[in-house]
């Protein structure tokens, strides 16, 4: 184990090599990855839209191409890796006797403690993103992965974690960085559960909640912690958590939390953990300075990507995208008239871009006789909590919400997703239609295009395609 002196000087330089895909289906603790460069480029554009005129159109409907990967093997080893070896996780006696050391999921060997929560968590199957990114972890390698949102990758990263930490040790091993407090209670259920039959514990902590309480549980001791940057600091600077165990870190939602503003305190956090530390980063894009953050702090990754090209514009080919043309003046009605189209058991998420707009919407639906919550930074984070875990048991049908309330936001029983305001980048829409089509399932993303979205939306079509993205038009125009 590292001082903090010498923590603090685990900022390592790497080359300007790029990332290459890696496909492996069985994966060796000597294995290297091999590197890749893929630029990407938008048109600009610009201009006010033309709305449509009251007149019926038929739209023709196609089925979203499923992406396809280019399977390579893997590279040949070329030299010892520069992280120094960390310790073996301690093995835990198992009750019965008789029960193998290890059992298969999948193609991929678990403890029989985790398989069996696995089993009650009635997950039979490894996801893609689980199948790719687990046995380098397993193994001890860095990891890289892209992939987009809803593919399962809090499990990819909370099954190596919750096997790999000690969980009698008091002492901090496991850290996962997210950007949003909502993602922070997710993130943390999801590892408890994943580790519930090992006895591995999860601690959360981020802003807006009591501190005491936090800093109670971070002195009984916990093998994980799973929190926001700022809340993590805060933490630290109070002597009340101690990062210098850290044997695996993770950088969930990289590109959320630089988007947020959280840039300097990942990197600060990060250099305060052990050089010989496992990492794991998993982020929908790769701006540059995610990639800088890559080649400094983690030791020769293997790099999983389930998109075709490394930009991160991909959606999962479940959601059905479809788009109108809206007259602000209209969108109200616009929305009721959509709402009233979705099945009983439907659960709908509404964008709105600032957090007046969320309020004024959901209180002008209420009125109108839908059952709706906004959700937003502006409230308490009791009234946050009560509106999500309204949403979260199915109790309330309709969540609106800003980008940075829904962000992380990992509900799998979401099947629409409406962009009141569109985003402001190609991005922002694809994180906003993830939170549909969790997990492999079918959902809907619906956007309302503005007088003003002529832009925006033309970048979305040259990055999406018009063959997935479909327009339509709305009854109130004639459709």
């Amino acid at each position: 184990m590292e001082n903090e002196s010498e923590t603090r000087n685990a900022a390592r330089s790497r080359g300007d090599a790029a990332p290459e895909e890696r496909e492996d289906p069985s994966f060796s603790r000597n294995s290297t990855p091999r590197r890749d460069s893929n630029a990407s480029s938008e048109r600009p554009s610009g201009g006010r839209r033309k709305l449509p005129r009251r007149r019926d159109a038929v739209v023709k409907r196609t089925r979203p191409p499923v992406v396809e990967r280019r399977e390579e093997p893997p590279a040949a080893s070329n030299g010892a890796s520069s992280h120094q070896e960390s310790p073996e996780p301690t093995l835990r006696p198992v009750p019965q006797s008789d029960r193998p050391k290890y059992v298969r999921w999948g193609m991929i060997d678990l403890t029989p403690e985790v398989a069996d929560a696995l089993a009650d968590m009635n997950y039979r199957e490894p996801s893609e993103i689980q199948r790719l990114a687990i046995p380098p972890l397993l193994a001890g390698r860095d990891v890289v992965g892209q992939a987009v949102t809803g593919s399962g990758k809090t499990s990819a990263f909370g099954i190596p974690m919750a096997e790999a930490v000690d969980p009698r040790s008091r002492r901090v091993e496991g850290l996962v960085l997210v950007p949003t407090r909502e993602l922070a209670q997710q993130v943390t259920k999801e590892i408890a559960a994943v580790g519930s039959k090992l006895g591995v514990t999860v601690a959360a902590v981020y802003g807006g909640a009591p501190i005491n309480r936090q800093i109670d549980q971070l002195e009984r001791g916990v093998p994980i912690v799973v929190g926001t940057p700022g809340r993590i600091k805060d933490h630290m600077a109070r002597r009340t958590l101690d990062l210098g165990n850290v044997r695996f870190a993770v950088l969930d939602e990289a590109d959320e939390m630089l988007d947020i503003g959280f840039a300097d305190d990942m990197e600060f956090i990060l250099r305060r953990t052990p050089n010989n530390r496992q990492t794991a980063l998993f982020s929908a894009t790769i701006p540059g300075f995610i990639l800088k953050l890559i080649r400094r702090y983690l030791d020769d990754p293997v790099w999983v990507k389930l998109v075709e090209k490394f930009d991160g514009i991909k959606t999962a080919a479940e959601v059905n995208q479809v788009y109108f043309d809206v007259a602000e003046r209209d969108k109200q009605r616009g929305v009721r008239e959509v709402l009233d189209q979705m099945p009983d058991n439907s659960q709908t998420l509404i964008f709105r871009r600032m957090q007046i707009g969320v309020d004024r919407l959901a209180r002008d639906l209420d009125r109108a006789g839908y059952a709706v919550r906004g959700i937003h930074g502006g409230m308490s984070q009791r009234d946050r909590d009560r509106v999500m875990s309204s949403f979260r048991d199915g109790s309330l049908r309709v969540l609106i919400a800003t980008n940075v309330a829904a962000r992380g936001l990992d509900i799998s029983t979401i099947t629409h997703v409406i962009n009141y305001d569109m985003p402001d980048n190609v991005e922002e829409y694809v994180h906003r239609v993830g939170r549909t089509a969790r997990m492999g399932k079918q959902g809907t993303a619906i956007s309302f295009v503005g007088e003003h979205d002529q832009e925006i939306i033309e970048k979305v079509l040259a990055k999406v395609g018009s063959g997935i993205l479909n327009h339509k038009l709305l009854a109130i125009y004639g459709g």
